[in-house]
């Protein structure tokens, strides 16, 4: 079986309309993803409730993950973030002047 390399900062593109989701591998209980923002934030109305557990990173930009009923989280490159399942989330603000590159795992 051949193996392929790849960078996570690879084929980033100049200029975003909409937050771009990649998925890089999925498994039996795990689902990585590269995630790119640039001034994006979650709709206004409702959280994302998911029923498996988020573990984030952002490696480039920046941005502020509010919780409910908790003080939000502020995130910089180097940042991680882990966010057991159904705690109800959104992401709040990113950094409109750079792009934010997040890697997110989602595991059970």
């Amino acid at each position: 079986m051949s193996q392929t390399t790849s960078n996570i900062f690879a084929s980033l593109p100049n200029k975003i309309s909409d937050e771009l989701f990649e998925t890089i591998v999925t498994g039996k209980n795990i689902k990585v993803e590269r995630i790119i923002s640039q001034g994006h934030s979650s709709p206004a109305t409702g959280w994302y409730d998911q029923s498996e557990h988020e573990w984030v990173i952002v490696l480039t930009g920046a941005a502020k993950i509010e919780l409910e009923n908790q003080a939000p989280v502020h995130l910089v490159a180097g940042s991680y973030f882990n966010i057991p399942a159904h705690t109800k989330h959104k992401v709040a603000w990113t950094d409109p002047d750079t792009q934010t590159v997040w890697l997110a795992i989602h595991y059970s």
